[in-house]
């Protein structure tokens, strides 16, 4: 006699209709995907807030229902994309062709870094089944699995399904009011399977993956579960006895908690995200009539007491049913019977021991006994087959209250991505797989910020350059207008790499700009030449000097004059020479014509003062360049202030330029993102008397489709500066802060003054304390509102090299670059190649 049996003969279900899942015995079950918290994103209130929804959801399903949630985790590899431009999905704006280019190179090789990274991909589905009141128990021995002939024994009765769809609104609507959880009904269309698409069915039936191409497998339930080439283990909690002596919402997971903060993970987070292999956490409760369980179980009390004389186990055995009869009448707690069980597979033999280690383990890690199951492995995984929840074995279940059994649930999933290609490219912190982080629009879309101002503090060491470099290479990528204001160089070879403009002083080289100059696309307006006299006037008065009413007419006359004239004649460049040369020749005599007296313009100090900045002055290349003069045109500039910023001369008048230069692009590049990021040189710009110019941007900057960033590094800068505090943290509604460890006993003094929760706190102490040591990362914490997670900074070798500091390597890289004619993407390429071959020359 064979013992090949036809799956078709024993299948429970009888057919999907309207959307459900109709068993022979007459079950009927709804089924949702869900879309679950962040892991790492809760903190202690959070878990017990969600944990009280759950119980209230789930009090609301009627009596003789069964809640079924199943969360997959299955390994897979990170597949690299190549050929996507998503640079304007979000935005609307196309990045124009020289930004694709620099993308072309540095996301090229970030693709190829992170390609085959393994990684743990989560799937949660819930199903709710509504079992006749007639429905026969099912026990491991009973099984539709085991019967020859299945035929429905009653159609439901319509007032019963109604009531039970009720009852499912309720619960769906009173979970995703708590804004942790999203479900979707699933549709017929996703339950059965298609030509190119597994159903659920079909997939947890054949163990396959999600959008995996339907695939027949034979399943062997003796004397080991067996499905394909797929060798499979199952762990049960099915009985009271091995669970752990005490449960809750949340536990705290010591390797990111400090000495002063508890960092908080889902109580049952060890066997779920947290456990590095294929399996299927299958989580089960029985809702059945309470008064018909009690009644049982004080008959279960009287037979124990009766009992009790001749074995002591029967005497706590009715001791322990005592207990529950009096807390479940005197709390009024549901009691309910559940059943947890974790189902494990790997197509090689050889690894069912490390995977054995590896869940007992994490089962342990609960404080829980770990169960084998040997005896019917194919009942409990029959039992949970969506559909067939009602004729899952109850011998195999457990009696506890509804309040300790939803403990048991898995409540996070993987970090989740933006739309892909939009934001910042960082990794999660169990596996460093790739996920696009929106930072800017996401959250003002969904309310959580008011404006895209940014606000940055980490100390030397943390990882900060390589975090800013990595964002604003991002932001360029996706079409964005970037000005940086730095002091230590963190920004040359990215801004070489992509052929930006880099203002920097040396005694060869000093710093060049030229406000005269108009270029394509520019105009000028009223704001222009309003930059043009102010900045005239820094350079001809003292600070505490006033200018006249007489002395702004005579430059503005002057000033137009002097544009007419170079608009009709095309052979004089504009700059300060020609512009100094006209007030000289032309401007003085015309002064003298129209009698304006010397009072009110002393047109001869104006030149004596302004004579170092001339030809042959001792300034004259400050405002006479000739070349990266469209500075509107370009979107990615950078103004190195660190050998002038003590300049009593030249920081003033590069400050006023570079306002310029942004104001100018706030206001005329319509449509377009904008971001000026100040480093350290904030400190400097601010004594110099241009603190009122960081206000006014923080706090204006949002209406131009702009971001105003500030990067600080001492905790004595926040603690100490007005401007921060009143100007920079109180309009800077995304804070990102990197390892404070260095800083953590005045570390609440920094909670305070950015206004950090508890929540934050923990999440920040917590960076760098438990990362993969085969991996090269520093983490950062990102703080939306009330909202903060932590991610990983990683990038590609290419990356790092574009990005890096470290003299040693600069020196090493020029001395490539030299080697290759000066082409940097190829001094980079092959730089890389050798330190990964180990072969650097």
């Amino acid at each position: 006699m064979s013992n090949v049996v036809d799956i078709e003969s024993v299948f429970p279900i009888m057919g999907v209709q309207d959307n459900a899942i109709i068993s022979k015995m007459g079950d009927y079950t709804i089924g949702f995907k869900v879309t679950l918290p962040e892991i790492f994103t809760l903190d202690n209130s959070e878990y017990e807030a969600f944990h009280q929804a759950w119980i209230k959801a789930m009090k609301n399903l009627p009596k003789h229902t069964v809640f079924h949630k199943q969360d997959w985790f299955v390994k897979e590899t990170y597949k690299a994309k190549f050929d996507k431009d998503h640079s304007n999905e979000h935005t609307g704006f196309d990045a124009p062709q020289n930004q694709k280019l620099g993308q072309d190179f540095l996301s090229r090789s970030s693709e190829r870094f992170f390609n085959e990274r393994p990684y743990l991909y989560h799937t949660c589905y819930i199903y709710i089944t509504k079992k006749p009141a007639y429905r026969k128990i099912s026990s491991s021995v009973f099984s539709t699995l085991t019967r020859k002939n299945i035929v429905p024994q009653d159609v439901l009765d319509k007032g019963v399904q109604s009531e039970f769809f009720d009852s499912i609104g309720q619960f769906k609507r009173i979970l995703e009011d708590t804004g942790f959880i999203k479900m979707e009904q699933l549709t017929t269309d996703e339950i059965l399977s298609k030509n190119e698409k597994a159903g659920t069915l079909e997939r947890y039936l054949y163990l396959m993956r999600e959008n995996e191409v339907p695939t027949i497998k034979q399943v062997q339930v003796k004397p080991d579960l067996r499905i394909g080439d797929d060798y499979c283990t199952i762990y049960t909690l099915g009985d009271a006895n091995n669970l752990p002596p005490a449960c809750g919402s949340r536990l705290t997971y010591d390797k990111l908690s400090t000495d002063r903060t508890r960092f908080s993970i889902g109580f049952a987070s060890a066997i779920g995200l947290l456990l590095p292999c294929n399996h299927i956490y299958n989580q089960f409760i029985f809702i059945d009539d309470a008064e018909v369980t009690l009644r049982n179980m004080e008959r279960k009390q009287l037979r124990l007491n009766s009992l009790s004389g001749k074995s002591r186990q029967n005497g706590i055995a009715r001791d322990a049913v005592n207990s529950f009869l009096n807390e479940a009448r005197s709390t009024q707690r549901l009691p309910v019977k559940a059943h947890f069980n974790l189902m494990v597979w790997t197509n090689n033999v050889e690894e069912q021991k490390d995977l054995n280690n590896m869940v007992s383990s994490a089962i342990a890690s609960m404080d829980a006994t770990p169960k084998r199951e040997t005896w019917c492995p194919g009942a409990i995984y029959w039992g949970g087959l969506p559909g067939n929840e009602g004729d899952f074995p109850a011998n195999d279940t457990f009696d506890i209250f509804l309040d300790q059994s939803t403990t048991f649930l898995n409540l996070e999933t993987n970090y989740q991505t933006s739309i892909p290609g939009v934001g910042i490219r960082m990794v999660d912190r169990i596996s460093g797989m790739p996920v696009d982080v929106d930072i800017s629009d996401e959250p003002m879309i969904k309310g959580i910020v008011t404006n895209r101002n940014k606000f940055i503090v980490g100390p030397s060491g943390s990882g900060k350059s390589f975090f800013t470099n990595h964002m604003m290479r991002s932001y360029y990528e996706q079409g964005a207008h970037c000005v940086l204001v730095d002091v230590g160089h963190s920004y040359k070879g990215l801004c070489d790499l992509v052929g930006g403009y880099y203002f920097t002083y040396t005694e060869e080289n000093p710093i060049k700009f030229n406000p005269f100059y108009i270029g394509e696309g520019d105009s000028l307006d009223t704001e222009k030449l309003e930059t043009i006299k102010t900045l005239l006037f820094v350079l001809w008065k003292k600070d505490d000097e006033k200018s006249s009413r007489s002395e702004y007419v005579a430059l503005s006359n002057a000033l137009q004059i002097y544009f007419e004239k170079i608009d009709n004649d095309k052979s004089i460049f504009p700059c300060f020479d020609t512009f100094y040369e006209f007030l000289k020749n032309e401007y003085k005599p015309y002064l003298l014509k129209e009698n304006v007296k010397e009072s009110n313009f002393d047109i001869d100090t104006f030149l004596y003062v302004l004579q170092p900045y001339y030809k042959g002055g001792e300034f004259d290349y400050l405002l006479n360049a000739k070349e990266d003069l469209n500075l509107l045109a370009q979107p990615f500039i950078v103004f190195e202030l660190d050998n002038i910023k003590d300049h009593a001369i030249l920081f003033p008048v590069v400050t006023m330029i570079i306002m310029e230069v942004f104001i100018s692009k706030m206001r005329k590049l319509k449509g377009i993102r904008k971001i000026i990021l100040i480093e350290e040189a904030w400190k400097a710009i601010a004594k110099a008397g241009f603190a009122e110019y960081i206000k006014y941007l923080f706090k204006t900057v949002r209406k131009f489709f702009g971001e105003a960033i500030v990067v600080t590094q001492e905790v004595e800068d926040i603690i100490s500066s007005e401007i921060v505090k009143e100007a920079i943290i109180n309009n800077s509604d995304c804070k990102i802060l990197l390892d404070q460890a260095k800083y953590k006993n005045k570390f609440g003094d920094i909670q305070r003054l950015l206004g950090l929760n508890d929540k934050h706190a923990s999440i920040v102490l917590s960076l760098n304390k438990n990362n993969d040591p085969k991996r090269k990362y520093k983490e950062v914490a990102i703080i939306l509102g009330d909202y903060a997670k932590a991610y990983g900074t990683e990038v590609s070798l290419e990356e790092y090299l574009t990005y890096t500091t470290e003299q040693t390597e600069k020196v090493k890289l020029w001395q490539y670059q030299k080697r290759w004619g000066g082409d940097l993407k190829k001094a980079i390429s092959e730089m890389a190649s050798d330190m990964r071959n180990g072969t650097l020359k």
